[in-house]
């Protein structure tokens, strides 16, 4: 298997389990009365397996573009060089005309 494929799919089973982690957080902590909505509603379990699968789509792609990322730096000094902008002052006085009142 190719390794970009496979660090796609290594992404997306790392994104799944974030956002299993993060919706049964969201469930736990009722926010906003969101486990009292779900439990109440005949069809909660839909909103429940939205929310997973959005947000592992989410997180797998946050997961992925942060391991493409990463892969790009190749361990030398990075961030280029510190240079200080020294501001000159103005070396002539700026002329302006004068109107009469």
């Amino acid at each position: 298997m190719p390794q970009l494929v496979r660090l796609y799919i290594v992404s997306i089973a790392v994104g799944f389990a974030l956002a299993l982690a993060f919706t049964a957080l969201l469930l736990a902590m009722d926010v906003a009365g969101l486990r009292h909505l779900v439990g109440a509603t005949r069809g909660g379990w839909i909103a429940v397996l939205m929310l997973v699968v959005f947000h592992t789509v989410l997180f797998s792609g946050v997961q992925f573009g942060i391991r493409i990322m990463l892969m790009a730096s190749d361990g030398g000094a990075g961030g280029g060089l510190r240079q200080r902008i020294r501001r000159k002052p103005a070396s002539a006085p700026a002329l302006v005309p004068a109107r009469s009142r």
